[in-house]
């Protein structure tokens, strides 16, 4: 039988700057995706504010607060959707395409389901 001790609970280097990073992020979060700052641009900002911890706590802070803002919105990282179940029969589904041919010389237009 292995000996189980408690860990006792430490501060995190980060714990003084969460709320400015979750701001940043917040602000990050409207921007387009090109436009957006990465978790390493971050942690080299918070050093200049004198975080002195590790980029991993930054990024993992990142990874926590985006899936805790998927979980508020309900969404997932890959988009949602909603499962169809039909019995045998009941409807049937088809995808419509359009696509261009030349027919008799002319160039036309097909609607192809």
């Amino acid at each position: 039988m292995e000996p189980k001790f408690k860990v006792p609970a430490r501060p995190s280097k980060l714990d003084r700057f969460a709320q400015k990073l979750s701001d940043w992020l917040r602000v990050e979060a409207g921007k387009s995706r090109k436009q957006r700052r990465t978790a390493k641009q971050m942690h080299a900002d918070l050093v200049v504010l004198g975080y002195e911890g590790s980029y991993e706590r930054v990024a993992a802070f990142v990874r926590a607060w985006k899936a805790e803002r998927q979980r508020e919105q309900q969404t997932s990282g890959r988009g949602t959707f909603v499962p169809l179940v039909f019995g045998p029969g009941e409807a049937f589904q088809f995808d419509w395409s359009e696509d261009w041919a030349i027919l008799g010389g002319e160039r036309t237009k097909l609607q192809v389901a």
